[in-house]
């Protein structure tokens, strides 16, 4: 390449050093792709009197979708055009197993598409022994290979007791280890590490599972903290979710009752913004 002098080699590099040098920014841009939602369990005693007016709050906050925990004596049609009205999506509900079985399964397919929700997650599940785990794997691989053809997800939310080992195993590792990639792994952050977890492991061992994860604060010391001010150490967390974790919805969940209003969501979601930004 004879015609490319000393001069363009400095000039080249000096782009290339700019590249490098602008990548954090970059990947900093790249990290408020993963919208933000919140679980309507943190305003429950707002919300109960008054869906209208919290949804609106709630996007005024900036929050992009909510993930449902019961449905206000509402029905689908009437929810989704409150969330229309609202610019909100359906970004999950939580629901009891036993809407996914048998004769309530077809029901609950029907109200979430018309929501515009394609995850349904299940908070919690009787399951005492490892045995109990085995079988539950295989009732969620049921569901997730019914759901999959219509581009729907069923999941579990862990709470701590999931990290707590039964004869040597810890229930989490059981449950997906044993279950399809079809079916998500809900990943609360604070449940995670309360329960004695890491997160970030988590994220890494089951990777493009956690398609939504709950950002909630831990601390041993206060009850009320709420995002960035507990014991989760949130940059790798994020940084995971980003990288491996296949995350599409980051949901804030503030479930103290120590906040009156949207007070408590307001302070987590100004907190992960600043943490995203």
């Amino acid at each position: 390449m004879p015609n490319f002098t000393r001069r363009d080699f400095l000039q080249a590099a000096a782009a290339g050093a700019t590249v490098l040098m602008a990548a954090p920014s970059f990947l900093a841009a790249a990290r408020k792709k993963i919208p933000i939602g919140v679980q309507l369990y943190s305003v429950r005693s707002f919300i109960a009197n008054d869906v209208p007016g919290t949804l609106a709050a709630i996007k005024k906050l900036g929050y992009e979708g909510v993930e449902f925990g019961g449905y206000y004596n509402l029905d689908a049609k009437a929810l989704r055009k409150l969330l229309d009205e609202n610019g909100l999506k359906a970004c999950g509900t939580h629901i009891g197993l036993e809407t996914l079985q048998g004769d309530q399964l077809q029901k609950t397919i029907e109200f979430n598409q018309i929501l515009g929700n394609p995850f349904l997650i299940v908070p919690s599940v009787r399951a005492k022994t490892i045995d109990d785990w085995t079988k539950m794997a295989e009732v969620f691989n049921g569901i997730a290979a019914t759901l999959s053809p219509l581009k729907m997800h069923v999941g579990f939310h862990n709470h701590t007791r999931e990290f707590q080992a039964i004869d040597g195993q810890i229930p989490m590792d059981v449950f997906f280890g044993k279950t399809t990639r079809d079916v998500v792994m809900q990943l609360d952050i604070g449940h995670c590490v309360g329960g004695g977890g890491d997160p970030v492991t988590y994220l890494k061992k089951y990777a493009g599972r956690a398609l939504t994860v709950h950002v909630k604060e831990h601390s041993a010391t206060k009850r009320d903290a709420t995002f960035g001010e507990g014991d989760v150490n949130w940059p790798p967390v994020l940084q995971a979710c980003e990288t491996v974790g296949g995350t599409q919805w980051f949901i804030i969940e503030e479930e103290t009752s120590d906040y009156k209003g949207v007070e408590g969501i307001e302070k987590c979601i100004n907190g992960l913004k600043k943490a995203l930004a």
